[in-house]
């Protein structure tokens, strides 16, 4: 199981990667990262294919939500997991309106 701080590094280096990828994405969207096995996560703002104002703790309200487990959120930013095969294996579940997993899809 990995760390709060490894997941939050993980985090990070997932939204360099969607801005390095050069694949922009017109989304404006509060986003929340729920960690199933650590029983906590992160929340912040999807914006130009970037996660800005990362911060500790859930965000009901956010309008897309990552459902993931710690070791898979890692394994997802250092490139060892397939985002659209963690999607279709069930390890890795997304919250949002039917346009915003359109546009997420190009990220992921």
């Amino acid at each position: 199981m990995a760390t709060l701080d490894e997941c939050r590094t993980a985090l990070e280096q997932l939204s360099a990667k969607f801005a390095a990828s050069g694949n922009k994405v017109d989304l404006d969207r509060s986003l929340g990262c729920t960690l199933t096995d650590l029983g906590t996560g992160f929340h912040g703002r999807l914006k130009d294919s970037r996660i800005q104002d990362l911060a500790d703790g859930d965000d009901p309200n956010a309008k897309i939500r990552l459902i993931i487990g710690s070791d898979d959120l890692v394994g997802l930013a250092n490139g060892t997991l397939d985002g659209g095969k963690a999607f279709r294996d069930g390890r890795l579940k997304v919250k949002a309106g039917v346009f915003d997993l359109l546009k997420l899809q190009k990220l992921l």
